[in-house]
């Protein structure tokens, strides 16, 4: 092996062991004693779980401990504990590139196996610690479209200067890929999954 085949080697472990080695921690929020854990991903900090406070009535908690609850935008907008917020569309970007792009992200985010997600799970990795699930997204009050197939998180940023659409992000049981796409906001229609970030 030639001396620029031992760079290349060595620069693609460290690589590896940049995204593999993030630091991990935990939080614990005050306003309902529910503990979380947390994960760097580059220079960003995120909740390592989706969010499980019940803002109100109106919040959707079945199988909240593994899953987290869905929230309605406005509720989303609000849910997360002080010190950390619902990231912008932006901000979920910056995640996805950082893990190579929409095309990939989506495996390195995922849980790994089928305990939660339905097979064949591709190309699941978690090699970000993000543990994604796959909670679905509700339109009446229960857990129902696609429960085990997808997971969907709100963002804080609106979409096409249209009122009540903001972008979010899926991912899918049966690709790598990272989807930006949007939903309405209302209580009457799709609640779905938060994931907090860490203010800066």
């Amino acid at each position: 092996m030639n001396n620029r085949s031992v760079s290349i080697t060595i620069a693609l472990m460290f690589i590896s062991i940049g995204l593999n080695a993030q630091s991990t921690a935990s939080f614990t929020d005050s306003r309902d004693g529910k503990s979380y854990k947390t994960v760097q991903i580059g220079k960003q900090v995120w909740m390592a779980e989706n969010l499980r406070y019940k803002f109100s009535e109106s919040t959707i908690s079945f199988k909240i401990e593994s899953y987290g609850c869905l929230y309605y935008y406005e509720e989303a907008l609000k849910a997360c504990p002080s010190g950390w917020h619902l990231p912008s569309d932006a901000e979920w970007t910056k995640l996805t590139n950082y893990l190579g792009g929409e095309k990939v992200a989506g495996g390195k985010l995922k849980e790994t196996g089928t305990s939660h997600w339905q097979e064949p799970n591709t190309g699941a990795t978690n090699e970000s610690g993000f543990t994604a699930l796959p909670a679905g997204q509700d339109g009446d009050r229960k857990y129902g479209s696609g429960f085990g197939q997808e997971g969907d998180w709100w963002s804080s940023t609106k979409c096409h200067d249209y009122d009540g659409c903001y972008f979010i992000r899926v991912l899918y049981y049966e690709n790598n890929d990272v989807e930006r796409s949007s939903k309405h906001s209302g209580v009457s229609c799709c609640n779905i999954s938060v994931r907090c970030l860490k203010d800066k």
